[in-house]
């Protein structure tokens, strides 16, 4: 087991200065910050920018994608496969592909001491307050005030053109 630990903190630390190679001053990282196998980080935007915590630990398979503004509190932590976006795609015309048509974005901040589950997506303009724990497989679409648990708010809602 402790071998398997000092492979995952090696390649974290080699990961992480890939990151900081690529992106710079875009990326912003706290003491201790760690993450496991097949974590993805994209930073694409002029203005795009990453700030993350002290202590911040993501689990296996998580993404954060942004093109506005993500900031991660201290001690923050994220279990498997959380998806962190803080843009969309647009779709206002039916002429045009939707991958011609641009995208929206807000920023996303998620505060301090905070649990987000596995399976959890955080869309954009989302405010995360501290101390609150996002339970497995939510889709975080509206702000979630400080000292909350988010158990369950799965709502469907099915548009049809006919």
């Amino acid at each position: 087991m402790i071998i398997l630990k000092i492979f995952f903190k090696i390649n974290c630390l080699f990961k992480l200065l890939v990151f900081k190679l690529i992106y710079g001053k875009k990326l912003a990282c706290g003491k201790k910050f760690s993450f496991r196998k097949n974590f993805s980080l994209i930073i694409d935007g002029k203005n795009a920018k990453v700030k993350i915590g002290n202590n911040v630990f993501f689990n296996n398979f998580c993404t954060i994608a942004a093109m506005d503004n993500i900031t991660i509190g201290d001690n923050t932590i994220f279990g498997e496969n959380v998806k962190i976006y803080d843009h969309n795609h647009q779709f206002k015309s039916t002429a045009i592909p939707i991958k011609n048509q641009g995208y929206t974005s807000e920023r996303i901040v998620i505060g301090e001491n905070c649990w987000i589950a596995s399976n959890v997506v955080i869309l954009k303009g989302v405010i995360i307050g501290n101390h609150s724990v996002i339970g497995a497989g939510n889709i975080v679409y509206k702000d979630v005030p400080e000292n909350s648990i988010l158990l369950s708010q799965q709502e469907q809602i099915l548009k049809s053109s006919i």
